[in-house]
């Protein structure tokens, strides 16, 4: 069964692009602000014990706010935690704590930052704050988290983006996260050992979403990325987490079953790429890879989003994800800028990609480079979903790709803009040639405003 946290308020986001793109917020506006370059921490670190208030969305719109205090309980290199005061009782042991902060402090957020860049440094502390407080366990109605999921953690853009004059603006780099609450006092019951499975992951990918905002908008002084590329490449940095459980645990170490194919350690990080890429494969038609942003909602886009910027790091190395977050374009321009390609050229490569990489019964070298994956098998990530899935209606085959037989003169099929459709076609064995002619129903050409093309993989013989 998948387990559900939901790693964004998707509010929030919509708000902060809506801001940026009035002119609400500028950069201009920061105070304290070095153009083109995060600040060095130029504040002493607080005391361990310290206490400090701040304003904590309260509501899943994202337009309330509450008032909180908090005192710090961990100080790291990078990463600084505060609880709130007010949080639940028998929460993390004071090992735990040390524990969970340095793992979040010495491990997570080095992977980040590696991949991806730095974040700014506007209230020049070094740090990035992480919140734990019951408010945000609280955005989650009790009666929904078994079946809706429940917010872990989030990043609020507000903090960063609006000017000093702003009330709700915490004027920092924070990611705030919910506490542990046994007794379910907030919403639902979290014990520590659910924060320690649940949060991890939320943090990797809310920092880059912080990431990405502050090189694009504070630094670079441009426009946020947009939504549907910013989602994909916050779904590679909870995948980063997982691979480095997996480098860690190769083979069949540190797994409860031998068949996994992810260690026990790895289970918070993939669960969500796992399904969500399913969910698009077995319906890319009716998911826009390009067209979403933060503020829709559903989970195949995402999938598909994820599978686009992990076939982008495998293609050109994963460096390319922290070119595209330091940078100042945005989308299918950030793109092409940092490859150097044509984006429809990418595009019709990956779409190949996720049918023809690793043919059954083939060599994985059958297929051309550009139409492989590195990282990952899908075929096999989504077969073991499969297999671990017994009877839900939702995950009705091995390989979710369905490929629709073209058998007669003519076929008609409709699909969203910006995804792939997956068709064949058996020529008879003594034809020379084959037309093929797209129309639309009455015959006329396709308009040329939407971009169709086609991309031509020929399948080996007995395929």
């Amino acid at each position: 069964m998948r387990h559900l946290p939901v790693h964004r308020l998707i509010p929030v986001r919509a708000r902060a692009r809506a801001n940026v793109g009035k002119g609400v917020w500028r950069a201009a506006n920061i105070q304290g602000l070095a153009p083109s370059r995060s600040i060095e921490a130029t504040v002493a670190p607080p005391a361990i014990g310290s206490l400090r208030s701040f304003r904590v969305i309260a509501d899943s719109s994202g337009s309330t706010f509450k008032s909180v205090g908090a005192r710090l309980a961990f100080a790291g290199n990078s990463v600084l935690i505060y609880v709130d005061t007010l949080a639940p009782a028998n929460g993390f042991t004071p090992s735990q704590l040390t524990a969970f902060g340095t793992l979040f402090d010495q491990t997570l957020y080095p992977i980040d930052t590696a991949a991806f860049g730095p974040p700014s440094d506007i209230d020049q502390n070094g740090s990035v704050i992480m919140l734990m407080s019951p408010v945000v366990n609280a955005l989650s109605p009790s009666s929904k988290c078994a079946t809706q999921g429940f917010v872990a953690g989030f990043f609020e853009e507000e903090d960063l983006g609006a000017g000093a004059g702003d009330p709700n603006s915490n004027h920092g780099e924070i990611f705030y996260s919910i506490v542990p609450d046994p007794s379910a006092v907030s919403s639902c019951a979290h014990t520590a050992d659910d924060v320690g499975f649940s949060v991890p992951a939320t943090f990797m990918h809310e920092l880059q979403h912080l990431i990405s905002f502050s090189q694009h908008f504070v630094i670079h002084r441009g426009q946020p990325e947009f939504g549907w590329l910013d989602e994909g490449m916050s779904i590679v940095a909870e995948e980063l987490g997982s691979l480095y459980y997996e480098q860690k645990c190769p083979g069949t170490a540190c797994r409860t079953n031998p068949a996994q194919i992810f260690p026990d350690s790895s289970q918070g990080f993939v669960s969500n790429f796992l399904f969500d890429s399913y969910a698009y494969a077995l319906r890319p038609d009716t998911a826009s890879v390009t067209l979403h942003s933060d503020s829709d909602g559903g989970f195949s886009w995402r999938g598909g989003d994820w599978l686009l910027a992990r076939w982008l790091g495998d293609q050109f190395g994963n460096n390319v994800f922290r070119r595209m977050d330091e940078s100042s374009f945005t989308g299918v321009a950030n793109i092409e800028a940092t490859t150097g390609q044509s984006f429809p050229s990418l595009f019709a490569n990956f779409g190949v990609a996720l049918f023809a990489d690793s043919l059954p019964n083939l060599p994985r070298t059958t297929s051309p480079p550009a139409n492989r994956f590195v990282t990952r098998n899908v075929r096999q990530l989504w077969a073991r979903v499969f297999v671990t899935s017994p009877g839900d209606p939702n995950i009705p085959f091995a390989f979710p790709i369905r490929v629709v037989a073209i058998t007669s003169d003519s076929s008609a099929h409709n699909m969203v803009p910006g995804t792939s459709s997956y068709y064949r076609i058996d020529t008879p064995t003594a034809a020379s040639t084959v037309t093929i002619q797209f129309a639309t129903p009455t015959g006329s050409p396709l308009s040329a405003s939407l971009r169709p093309q086609l991309s031509i993989f020929r399948l080996p013989a007995g395929q």
